[in-house]
This record gives structure tokens, C-alpha cells and sequence, in this order.
């Protein structure tokens, strides 16, 4: 703790135990307390560094009416401090910890109705929890009564407290009863052996031994669990269902033989609860029974029981909740091949009955068993709700072992497809199937959502893409269908791009396809609805980039190529909407990459595209389009074949159109827009400075904590050592290069830039240049003459303006005039004030190293809170918000602003 914060902490200390205090910003504790608890994991101990605060926690825990809020603090404090044992035996002393331990106490102030008095009670005994003293404490204070009520409090926050605190003090038993067992046998095994090798695991158990018994606090935890499952009422219901989240919670974290008591106990209860036949409960009974069967293999009674009330559950009468079973079942990923298969019949036989493909043996469901699972078909609500959790399942049932499944992957493919026929009203494919689940499904999108996402995952089974054609027909009539939802329209988008990746054979797509495809995407490009419209323009861009077969892309396997999607692509860039301008940009980059990439000579219309573009980025309104174009020439310039000629037509319009983009996006006002503008100036400096640049390594600079992270990966260059009158020259054309594309510019531009994404990443690409051009082969930071020699014009305005000014507060700093870029401090006689209307001529190598860029980089990656976001700060902002500093002159109910950090 520095000196400022050690000085102020005592007035806070005084203004949080005056009587009535309460602060306009209950956060500024909880912050208050994170810092404590920083400091406390950095192993300094906050008595010894702050004694005051015994006194603090004794005065406010005794003041009944101080504000809530400060004293739920308190409690925690307390808690925190107590967790060492050191702590806790100070706290006792006072006569503290009896105080706050005292749950009657503060019901008869009348304070524990309030939750942040129970939830900082929890949370404090929570924190103090760490040793056997406090577990002793504890258990004499009679704290677990009060612990297991609130297992059940109104307050879900205090709920979750209360159930994580349950979890932690069972597993603390359990270790401290672990750890006797190992004083005993270090005993028995070596009664010679020296003090010092269990001196600390004999005072540990000692100390248990004396403070506690550990079994009373298990057992009344147990108790309460067995008769907390069974509800007397139906109002219980919620309770019951609090208690079995919390007994899956401990099955899954508790070891042997705790976890064996805790099955022996509870299972008399779980085999009333599932006799019961709550439907409300099946889902949270069955995670408790299936984190139970998880532990049979240990402990073999338990198993036998768990497997009985699996069985019982895997054979409810009630359709939808044996659904339910048999779903949670097969998600915790058993390998039980008995149960998997006696599940997977449960989720198939819905699907079976409803479209009439034969997914299951003739004997595979007992028919009493079938006709229910028909009824409740017949009802839309349940029908629903069932097709929906055997189409979400179907995924994950064809990955599993082909014992277990009574069908071919893609047979259940063909089940699914037809699910999604019924739904659109397309009963001629299943005719053998229920007419009533057919008529409560029929343009029911959530069904249809949920049978494209399973067709969706069902690419991953094998075997599937003989389904190829089926599926792209049914896809095909989804698009076309008029009534078709946006976001089913968009999910099938995602489902056909999806299923051309099965795809391996050109030859397998029928021209029919092609045909209605073409037709269908000509039209929803033209949507009344945006939303279907920028679907449609991304479907194209994702279909341009899957592979099929060698050479082939999906848009030219279904639709025929660029050829036949770019005039779309190209109409949509003057949507009215920009969410779609920007989808048809990125679309377009998707589609030109692999021209891009093969060098193919450009044609008009791409040149008219460009053209388009460049307007985009210089008038477009809204920043979506304009970020998308600068993504556009990223890929553009990224996908360059290195083979085309400097001379070609594409690499000419490529490079004219580099320079407009510099220029035009890093003065845009969208701040995306200008990060985006700097990685492709980034990808320009790569390219000129090849074999320099980058050669001192990456920037080990962490990222500002808004800005955007590229995916493009900078090229490893390494760097010679030699020094050449060749090489001297390839570096001065290199950056005559960056001065002439306006890369220098807009670097300087974006490192004074409002934005701080905009300045950090500018001023490490700057650093990486400086490095580049002004470093001699060993390292120092000088540069051959005819380097020194590059120059650029610095105008007096806007941005160049704070460039001089900077370079000027520098040369001033250091009084190195004879180092100072030419013409910026008036050292030729200039009169200073004229000279900043004036443009001059300054050597780039002089700017990059006037600027102190090292220096600069480390204040713009600091982030703001390394002012703000600071001890001293939350201090300073506590003791401002307190009574005395407050206005006199405010008005009652006036609110008083606090900048806690």
C-alpha cells in the first residue's frame, strides 16, 4: 500500500463508521473490498498494514443503525481479514466474529430482512472459511440452520451465495477429515519417523479435533438435503427443485466417501421424488441421477441404486418427460451402450411416427408406449415442443457408436428432411405419417429453425452427402416459398452453404438446381425486406469462398460464378439500406478472390465497381459500408497475385485506388473505419520494406482494450546485416514509395487522432518504419544520408499542425537544434507564427525519431484507469461523496454525481 493511500485510508475509515453514513454509490465498497482482497492474495496482511480497521469493524458491526450497505461491507471485511488465522484469532478477541456469527442479533435489529445483510453474512463467513479454527467457529456459532435456510431465500443472488457456501463447506470437511486420515496412517506407518515431517498435518487435526465435530455438520447437511427433496405440497415445488440443482452441484464436486454418505442418504428420497412423477422436475431429477451414475464405478451400493431410478426414469409414461430424460442422458456423454440405445429409441420414435420412415425395429417400443407418444402428437403445444427435442438431438445420436443406433445416419437425415417438407406443407412425402403432427407443425418456424440447424449438424456424420440432392430440393423450396420467415430464410442460407462442404463431386448437382437457385437468389436480392436482402448477399459470399472439388467453387457449382452474381452484387451496393451495402462489398471481395489470386485481367465492370466503391467510402453516412470497402481492398491487395506486372491494368487501378483509400479513411470521422485504413497501410509497409521490415521483432505492446484484432498475420522478414550501396537504394526507393502513396501521411494523421485504438496502432506501425529505415545494420539509430534525404511536404493545418507543434515541444525539451527536421522550429530565420500557415519540406527519417515514439507508445497503451481506475482515486471519490464535503447549497433529493472508477 503506497504512502497517499495508507494516509487517506483512515478518514475513509472514519466516514464509513459515522452513524447514518450511507455513500450515493454502493459500488465504490465493492471496490473498496476488491482492493483489500488484491492486496490480501499479494500476501500483505491488513492489520498489520492498517490496525485502525479492528477498530472500524468493531464500531460499525455494534452501530444497529448504520447503513446497510456499509455494514453488509463490514461483514465481509471481517470475513477477509479472518481468513488467516492470525486474523480470525484477533477478530475473536474483540468479541467480533460472535457478533456477526449471531444471525438472532441482527434479526432483532431488524437488518436481516435486507439481502445485502444475508448475502454479506454468507459471503463473509465465506471468505473466512480457509482454516479449522474458522470451520470451528462455525459449527459452535450454530451458523449451518441459517446457512440451509437461505438455500431457499427469495433473493436469487442470496440463493447462488448460499449454495456455493454449502458446496465449500462440505468440501472443506472433507478435506480436513482427509487430512487426519493421513496424520493416522503417517502414524501407523512410520511411528519413528521424525516430528517435522507431520507436524503440521497433527496440529491441523488436532486443532479440528478440539474445535468441532465434523460429522455433526455433514450430517445436518444431509438431513436437510434428504428432506428438502420430497415436497409436501405443490407450493414446494420450488424448494425441491433449489435442493436438487444444489445435490447435482455436490455429486459432481465431492469425493469418496463423502459422496458415497450423500447417495446412501438421499437415495430413499430421490426414489419417492421419481415416483412422484413431477414433469416439472424431470430435467433437474435427471442431472441429479445421471452426475450420480457418474460415481457408480466407485462406489458399487450407489451404483445399484442410481441405476435402478435411471432405469425407472428411461421409462416415465408421460412422452415429453421421458423425452426430456433421455436427452439430459445422452448430453452428459455416458457410454452406457444399454441406456444410449434405450434413449436414442426414445428421441427417434417421435420422429418415426410423425414422417413414417422406418427409424426403429418393428418391437423396438412397446405399443401402449407408441400410442402415447401418437396422442400427444395430436396436441400442438406438446407436438412442438417433442419434435423439437428429437430434431435438436439428431446430431448428436448419428455420431454415436453404430450399436447403440437401430438406423444409417442417413436414414435420419431423410427423417429430418421430411419433418422440414411437413412444415412447409409438403405432406406427399411422408404419406405414411400422422396427419394431426403434420397440421400442427405447417409453417411453424421454430420447428423449421430447429430442423435446419440439425441438418446443419448432421454434415459431420458420415455418409450423408448421398442426401445431397434431397437436401438442396427442400432448401431450394424453403427459398422460394413466399412465406418463408426471415430468419428461416437466413438459417437456410446458412444450411446450404453448409452442406456444399460435404460436397466432393461437381457432376452430383443436377442443372434443375442450378436453375432454381439462380432464380430464387434473383429474386430475394430484391426483397422487400432488408433482412432477407442482406442475407441473400451474404449467402453469396459465403458460397464463393467453399471449396468443391479441385477447382471449383460453390457459386460456381450452384450458381454458375462471378459471371452470374456480381451484376447482383454490384446493384445491391445502391441499397438503401447499409447493413446491405456493406454485405454486397464484403461479398463481392469474397467472390473476386480467387481472380484476385489467379492474376486474371480486369474487367470494366470490376473497374466500375471500384469506382462505386471509392464514392462509398467518401459519401456513404453510415460507417458499416465504409468499413466494408476498406476490408474490400485489404483482401483486394492481400489476394494480389505477386506474379501480375506493376504495368497490368489491375495492379495499376489497385495501387491508384490505394492511395484514395489512405487519404479518404484516415480522415474518416467512424474510428473502425481509420484501424482498418492502418492495417492496410500496414500491409503496404510490409510489402515495400520487404527484408527490413519487422526485423527487430513484433511489438510486445498490448493491445488497447477496445480496439479491433486483426486476423491477417505480419510476414516473418529477417534482416541481412549487410549494408549495401544496393541495398541503400532499394531503402531510399522504398520510402519515396510510402512518401508517394500517402502512407507516411496518414500514419502521422491517425498518431494524433481523438481515437486511441487510431493513435496506438498508428505509432506502432511508425515504430516498426523508424526501426526500418533509421537503423544501421548494428542497430544504431542512424540512417545512410541518402535516406536522411526522403523528405515529405508538413502543411501548417489540421493534423500536421499537431505533428509540428510536437516535434517542436520536443526540439525545445532536448535543445537539439541541430537534430530538428528542417523548417519546423524557425531555425532558417522564418518568423514561427507565418510559418505555420506554411507547407515545408521535413526528412521522414528526423520526424520518426523527433516524435519519441517509444515514449508516446507507452502513454497511449496505458489505459485511462491507470489514472482513474486507481486506489488512491476510489479513496479520493469515497471522502468527496461523505457528508462533509458535500454542497450546503444543494437541493433536497439532488443528486450527487461520484466518479468511482
Amino acid at each position: 500500500m503506497d504512502r497517499e493511500c495508507s494516509s487517506l485510508l483512515p478518514q475513509v475509515c472514519e466516514l464509513l463508521a459515522a452513524s447514518g453514513c450511507s455513500l450515493p454509490d454502493d459500488t465504490s465498497l465493492e471496490k473498496l473490498l476488491d482492493w483489500f482482497t488484491a492486496l490480501t492474495k499479494a500476501g500483505e496482511s491488513l492489520l498489520e498494514t492498517c490496525p485502525y480497521l479492528l477498530e472500524f469493524i468493531s464500531t460499525v458491526i455494534h452501530n444497529t443503525a448504520a447503513d446497510p450497505s456499509i455494514l453488509s461491507f463490514t461483514i465481509r471485511l471481517a470475513g477477509l481479514i479472518a481468513a488467516t488465522e492470525d486474523g480470525f484469532q484477533a477478530l475473536q478477541e474483540s468479541s467480533v466474529l460472535d457478533l456477526i456469527g449471531n444471525v438472532q442479533h441482527w434479526q432483532e435489529a431488524g437488518l436481516w430482512e435486507d439481502p445485502c445483510i444475508r448475502i454479506g453474512w454468507v459471503q463473509g463467513f465465506r471468505a473466512m472459511l480457509q482454516h479449522p479454527k474458522a470451520l470451528g467457529f462455525f459449527s459452535q456459532a450454530g451458523s449451518i440452520e441459517p446457512l440451509l435456510q437461505l438455500q431457499t431465500d427469495s433473493s436469487l443472488f442470496v440463493v447462488s451465495a448460499a449454495n456455493q457456501m454449502l458446496l465449500h463447506v462440505l468440501l472443506l470437511c472433507q478435506n480436513v477429515s482427509s487430512v487426519e486420515c493421513k496424520v493416522k496412517h503417517k502414524k501407523e506407518v512410520d511411528n519413528e519417523g521424525t516430528q517435522s515431517s507431520i507436524s503440521d498435518l497433527e496440529r491441523l487435526a488436532v486443532t479440528v479435533e478440539k474445535s468441532q465435530d465434523l460429522s455433526d455438520v455433514v450430517a445436518k447437511i444431509l438431513e436437510y438435503l434428504k428432506k428438502s427433496l420430497v415436497p409436501k405440497e405443490t407450493i414446494q415445488l420450488h424448494q425441491t427443485l433449489q435442493s436438487l440443482k444444489l445435490l447435482a452441484l455436490l455429486l459432481d464436486r465431492v469425493r469418496p466417501p463423502l459422496r458415497g454418505t450423500l447417495l446412501h442418504t438421499v437415495s430413499d428420497s430421490l426414489e419417492e421424488l421419481v415416483a412422484a412423477d413431477h414433469s416439472q422436475l424431470t430435467v433437474p431429477l435427471m442431472d441429479v441421477i445421471v452426475a450420480a451414475y457418474s460415481s457408480g464405478s466407485e462406489e458399487r451400493l450407489p451404483d445399484q441404486r442410481v441405476g435402478h431410478l435411471l432405469s425407472f426414469m428411461l421409462s416415465i409414461k408421460k412422452p415429453a418427460d421421458l423425452l426430456h430424460a433421455a436427452a439430459a442422458f445422452l448430453h452428459r456423454g455416458h457410454h452406457d451402450r444399454v441406456h444410449t440405445a434405450q434413449c436414442v429409441r426414445v428421441l427417434l420414435l417421435p420422429l418415426q411416427i410423425m414422417t413414417g420412415h422406418t427409424l426403429l425395429d418393428t418391437n423396438a417400443a412397446v405399443p401402449e408406449h407408441r400410442r402415447s407418444v401418437a396422442e400427444q402428437l395430436k396436441s400442438k403445444t406438446s407436438c412442438i415442443s417433442i419434435i423439437c427435442v428429437c430434431l435438436s438431438n439428431t446430431p448428436q445420436i448419428t455420431l454415436m457408436d453404430p450399436e447403440c443406433v437401430p438406423c444409417p445416419p442417413p436414414v435420419i437425415v431423410a427423417a429430418v428432411v421430411s419433418s422440414l417438407r411437413l412444415c412447409s406443407g409438403d405432406s406427399s412425402s411422408s404419406p405414411a405419417g400422422c396427419s394431426e403432427a403434420f397440421r400442427n407443425i405447417v409453417g411453424n418456424k421454430k420447428v423449421q429453425k430447429c430442423g435446419l440447424e440439425a441438418l446443419i449438424g448432421l454434415t459431420n456424420c458420415p455418409g450423408v452427402k448421398v442426401k445431397l440432392n434431397e437436401v438442396i430440393t427442400l432448401l431450394v423450396q424453403y427459398l422460394e416459398n413466399p412465406d418463408s420467415e426471415p430468419t428461416v430464410l437466413h438459417k437456410s442460407y446458412q444450411t446450404l452453404v453448409k452442406w456444399m462442404t460435404v460436397c466432393t463431386d461437381v457432376s452430383s448437382i443436377t442443372e434443375q438446381h442450378r436453375n432454381d437457385l439462380l432464380r430464387v437468389v434473383t429474386k430475394r436480392v430484391c426483397d422487400m425486406r432488408w433482412e432477407v436482402r442482406d442475407s441473400t448477399l451474404e449467402f453469396l459470399g459465403h458460397l464463393a469462398g467453399v471449396q468443391v472439388g479441385q477447382t471449383c467453387s460453390a457459386s460456381e457449382a450452384l450458381l454458375g460464378g462471378s459471371s452470374c452474381t456480381i451484376p447482383l452484387l454490384r446493384e445491391a451496393l445502391h441499397d438503401p439500406e447499409s447493413y446491405v451495402r456493406a454485405s454486397a462489398v464484403c461479398a463481392l471481395a469474397q467472390t473476386l478472390t480467387r481472380s484476385w489470386q489467379q492474376g486474371a485481367a480486369l474487367t470494366e465492370e470490376q473497374t466500375e465497381i471500384v469506382g462505386r466503391l471509392l464514392e462509398i467510402l467518401s459519401e456513404d453516412t453510415e460507417g458499416f459500408s465504409r468499413r466494408a470497402v476498406v476490408r474490400y481492398f485489404i483482401v483486394w491487395y492481400s489476394s494480389h497475385s505477386p506474379s501480375s506486372s506493376p504495368s497490368s491494368s489491375s495492379s495499376s487501378l489497385l495501387m491508384r485506388s490505394v492511395r484514395s483509400v489512405l487519404s479518404r479513411g484516415s480522415a474518416d470521422l467512424d474510428w473502425e473505419v481509420k484501424v482498418h485504413t492502418l492495417q492496410l497501410a500496414e500491409l503496404l509497409l510490409a510489402k515495400a520494406f520487404s527484408g527490413r521490415w519487422g526485423q527487430t521483432g513484433s511489438l510486445a505492446v498490448p493491445p488497447a482494450p477496445y480496439a479491433v484484432t486483426f486476423g491477417l498475420a505480419r510476414t516473418p522478414y529477417t534482416h541481412s546485416g549487410t549494408h549495401t550501396e544496393g541495398a541503400e537504394s532499394d531503402l531510399v526507393n522504398a520510402l519515396n514509395t510510402a512518401v508517394d502513396q500517402g502512407i507516411i501521411t496518414a500514419l502521422l494523421s491517425s498518431l494524433v487522432d481523438c481515437d486511441r485504438p487510431v493513435g496506438v496502432k498508428a505509432c506502432q506501425l511508425l515504430i516498426a518504419l523508424r526501426d526500418a529505415v533509421c537503423l544501421s545494420p548494428q542497430g544504431e539509430v542512424k540512417a545512410a544520408a541518402a535516406v536522411e534525404d526522403v523528405t515529405f511536404e508538413l502543411s501548417g493545418r489540421g493534423w500536421a499542425r499537431e505533428i509540428r507543434k510536437l516535434l517542436a515541444v520536443k526540439n525545445q525539451a532536448e535543445e537539439a537544434d541541430a537534430t530538428a527536421p528542417r523548417g519546423l522550429n524557425g531555425v532558417d530565420g522564418t518568423d514561427p507564427a507565418a510559418e505555420e500557415e506554411m507547407s515545408v519540406s521535413a526528412s521522414v527519417c528526423e520526424v520518426l525519431r523527433g516524435l519519441h515514439l517509444d515514449e508516446r507508445l507507452e502513454i497511449l497503451t496505458q489505459s485511462s484507469d491507470h489514472v482513474q481506475n486507481s486506489p488512491l482515486s476510489l479513496l479520493q471519490d469515497i471522502l468527496t461523496a461523505g457528508p462533509s464535503h458535500r454542497r450546503t447549497d444543494s437541493q433536497p433529493g439532488e443528486e450527487v454525481i461520484v466518479d468511482c472508477y
